[in-house]
Order: C-alpha cells, then sequence, then structure tokens
C-alpha cells in the first residue's frame, strides 16, 4: 500500500503533461485500426481497447515497447515507427475517443466485486479501486490505467504476465506484487467485473 501512495504522490505532483494533436494523432494512428480498430474499441479481445484510455499511460507504454521494456513481437516493431511528437499525438487520439462498453456474464461476480472494491486481507491483496477508481477510469494523472471496459481475455493475459513476470513495465512492482497473490479463478472474475465496469 505504500508503493501505492508514493507512486501516487509522486506522479500527482509532476509537471509533465501530454499536449498531443489529436486530429494528427488520428492521421498517424492507421496502421494502429488493424488491430486497436479506428476508434480504439478493437473487436479482437486479445487486443486491448485504447479509447478514453489515459495519453499519460499510452505514451508510457509505446515508450516501454520501444525501449525494450515491454516485449510484443507485435507492438515494438510498430512502436518503433513513431517518433516522440508522433506517440504524443497518437495517444492524445485514442485518449479523446470513448470506450464502448460491454454486458458480460461473469459467474463469480460475488468474488470479483469484493476483489475490486474491498481486496483480500487474507491473501493481502490491496482493493483495485485505490488505483483504477469506482468506475475503473483509472487516475490518469498518477499514471494508472482505465480498465473498466476491457476484453476479459486481454485482461487475463495481462494479469498473467505480471504475475509470472513476463510483463515487467509496471511502477514499483506494484502490479506483479498484487497479482502475485491472485488465484486464477481471481482473475478471472476481475477480468469479466472489469469488462462490464463503467
Amino acid at each position: 500500500m505504500r508503493k501505492i501512495i508514493g507512486l501516487t504522490l509522486i506522479f500527482l505532483f509532476s509537471n509533465i503533461a501530454l499536449a498531443g494533436d489529436i486530429a494528427k494523432g488520428k492521421a498517424k494512428s492507421g496502421v494502429c485500426a488493424a488491430c486497436h480498430a479506428a476508434d480504439g474499441n478493437s473487436a479482437i479481445a486479445i487486443n486491448p481497447k485504447l479509447a478514453g484510455q489515459s495519453a499519460k499511460y499510452l505514451a508510457k507504454q509505446l515508450h516501454d515497447f520501444q525501449d525494450g521494456k515491454r516485449s510484443d513481437a507485435t507492438m515494438a516493431p510498430m512502436a518503433g515507427l513513431l517518433n516522440d511528437e508522433d506517440i504524443e499525438n497518437v495517444s492524445a487520439y485514442y485518449a479523446s475517443q470513448k470506450i464502448q462498453h460491454m454486458a458480460v456474464e461473469n459467474k463469480h461476480i460475488a468474488i470479483a466485486e469484493k476483489l475490486y472494491l474491498g481486496g483480500d486481507s487474507d491473501r493481502d491483496i490491496p482493493a483495485c479501486i485505490a488505483c483504477h477508481s469506482a468506475t475503473g477510469e483509472g487516475m490518469a494523472a498518477a499514471g494508472f490505467p482505465a480498465v473498466g471496459g476491457q476484453h476479459p481475455t486481454y485482461t487475463i493475459s495481462t494479469l498473467k504476465a505480471f504475475r509470472s513476470g513476463d510483463r515487467a513495465n509496471d511502477a514499483n512492482e506494484i502490479m506483479r506484487d498484487v497479482t502475485a497473490k491472485m488465484s486464477d479463478k481471481q482473475i478471472e472474475a476481475l477480468a469479466y467485473y472489469l469488462a462490464g465496469l463503467h
């Protein structure tokens, strides 16, 4: 919990701001549309929806792909085609789009709701709401991503990648610490809960 509070304060008081050009970002985003859709609402369950995501978070992910801090056989070369201005612009464009929420069935809603809103004290898992907000919109200023409306398949894959350490670009290892304590059942329940959260 100290890591979460400390990181939040650092980001809140930093003067980092992205001021990308949405029109230029839209023009540059054409290559992204094949996987993420023109408006950032990917129809492909393994690919994340980018619509409505924080520009700051999107820019960080693109830089991490470029720098090798986050690996993906498709995204690393795609991110490599962008310069810093392109990244700001594309990030601003997708952040300006509206995410399309989905209705999903969740047979483990009680598990997920408890975890998201209150955590799991037996496993020392903090409540997801602390960083990702009540509606799943995240905290853009702190760099915590929006998670509401995301494809469950993508969310499951992402949480398991953090848990295994295959994904390690989270600040202060927050997500690796949290997911290391989560069961497969909790991950699946949470992913379906998030898909319908808004």
